[in-house]
């Protein structure tokens, strides 16, 4: 009976020991290990991905310091002033949402993941511009930020374009964040997938809401509902 007795504490024990080993896996290990998996550039980090940054953040107006892969203080408060301008969080650290909007993409983020990536940012895009106007006049509009990206006076990424100061209205009214409508997705698809409605444009705008005059200068190719597509 003792024997039983003694035997049952060992196996209780043993138990426990397992217990405790998994539980302080999952408080210390765990976390950590996919802490390492996660990608973040912040103070202090070095190497190209750092330059890559500071160049979108400099070709953008966000950052006016040199591009010497050292995520110093300067680099610091463009990434900063970046995250405030585009509804992102504002800590200073160029973690996977911050990448993604600057279109920068890792060694783990695979082709298919930037793809999906660029067609959901021009769908909020198309959302935020263009909500309400004839599906044709939707699609009209993320091919004018498509077209944009092979045109060497504009950004050469889906997110340099659309995030480019001052470019779209919806970045700086917020309304890149409404809720997303399933035409919306659509559209950027369609114009992913080379459908251009606006027949080449780089521009476009409201006539009843333009306030530059310049933007009238611009040779205009069609007209798709509210808005005038041009050159």
């Amino acid at each position: 009976m003792i024997r039983k007795i003694f035997g049952l504490k060992k196996e209780i024990i043993l138990v426990a020991l397992i217990l405790i080993t998994y539980l302080a896996n999952s408080i210390f290990i765990f976390p950590y290990n996919n802490a390492v998996k996660a990608v973040t550039y912040y103070y202090g980090s070095k190497g190209n991905v750092v330059g890559n940054i500071q160049k979108k953040l400099k070709s953008w107006g966000y950052y006016n310091g040199s591009v010497d892969n050292i995520y110093g203080y300067q680099t610091f408060t463009a990434v900063k002033y970046f995250q405030s301008k585009n509804g992102l969080k504002t800590d200073g650290v160029a973690g996977d949402a911050t990448l993604k909007a600057l279109g920068i993409y890792t060694k783990s983020s695979s082709k298919t993941a930037s793809k999906s990536q660029d067609e959901l940012l021009l769908a909020r895009l198309i959302n935020g511009e263009a909500r309400g106007e004839p599906y044709e006049g939707q699609v009209a509009v993320g091919s004018v930020v498509l077209n944009r990206t092979r045109d060497s006076r504009f950004p050469s990424t889906v997110a340099g374009v659309i995030y480019q100061p001052g470019a779209f209205t919806a970045i700086v009214d917020g309304q890149i964040h409404a809720n997303l409508e399933q035409n919306s997705l659509n559209a950027a698809r369609d114009a992913l997938n080379g459908w251009d409605p606006s027949g080449g444009a780089v521009y476009y705008f409201n006539p009843s809401t333009a306030t530059s005059s310049w933007i009238w200068s611009r040779p205009l190719i069609k007209i798709i509902g509210k808005h005038r597509f041009c050159r």
